[in-house]
């Protein structure tokens, strides 16, 4: 994999030293960057987010990346608040997205007996795509979230929490996870290098 540059954008969030540990433990050469050359040159590109959509996208404006960020044609995999950036907007602080998956974040439903944010380990369902080869189709992963995407025709993995909701989303070259693959063990280890091989 020493012939690729793997790209994790520098959004300032907290989430990304992890993400990049975890890349390194695989023996995946990874940089952070925020420049455009850098990012625009990458083999793959990882949109790392932690926080309130509205905070990580005056983020990208501030640093001019949304633009680019629509534009790149190498696979890229949006991680957490990174897929929700995706989408066409959220309900959190309703603020407008990237608009590359047809669809709006909401809020996940309160329902009794459990609690807000969705934190800890759940089940994924009928996973799809290239992402999970090698995973079994009741693989355990890691979320902390209070907002999710539907599940639509973008959908590659499902999660049930109250509601069911898209764990994983794709179109074109643009891949998202709802959950932390950095935090979910050998299932987010396979996943993120099956990115890197996409």
């Amino acid at each position: 994999m020493s012939d690729k540059l793997n790209v994790i954008i520098d959004t300032g969030c907290a989430n990304i030293t992890s993400v990049r540990c975890a890349m390194e433990r695989l023996d995946i050469e990874v940089i952070v960057s925020r420049d455009p050359q850098v990012i625009k040159s990458a083999s793959h590109v990882i949109l790392p987010g932690v926080g309130t959509a509205g905070a990580a996208m005056a983020k990208l404006e501030q640093f001019n990346l949304i633009e680019l960020i629509q534009g790149l044609t190498q696979p890229v995999l949006g991680i957490c608040l990174g897929m929700q950036l995706l989408s066409k907007a959220s309900a959190e602080r309703n603020v407008g997205c990237l608009g590359l998956i047809d669809a709006n974040v909401a809020p996940l439903e309160k329902v009794a007996d459990l609690p807000l944010p969705h934190m800890g380990w759940n089940k994924l369902d009928a996973l799809t795509g290239p992402l999970f080869n090698g995973l079994d189709q009741d693989s355990y992963v890691y979320f902390v979230h209070s907002y999710a995407l539907p599940v639509g025709d973008y959908t590659l993995a499902s999660c049930q929490y109250g509601q069911t909701f898209s764990a994983a989303i794709g179109k074109d070259n643009f891949y998202g996870v709802q959950f932390h693959p950095e935090r979910s063990g050998k299932v987010g280890a396979q996943i993120l290098k099956n990115f890197v091989e996409l």
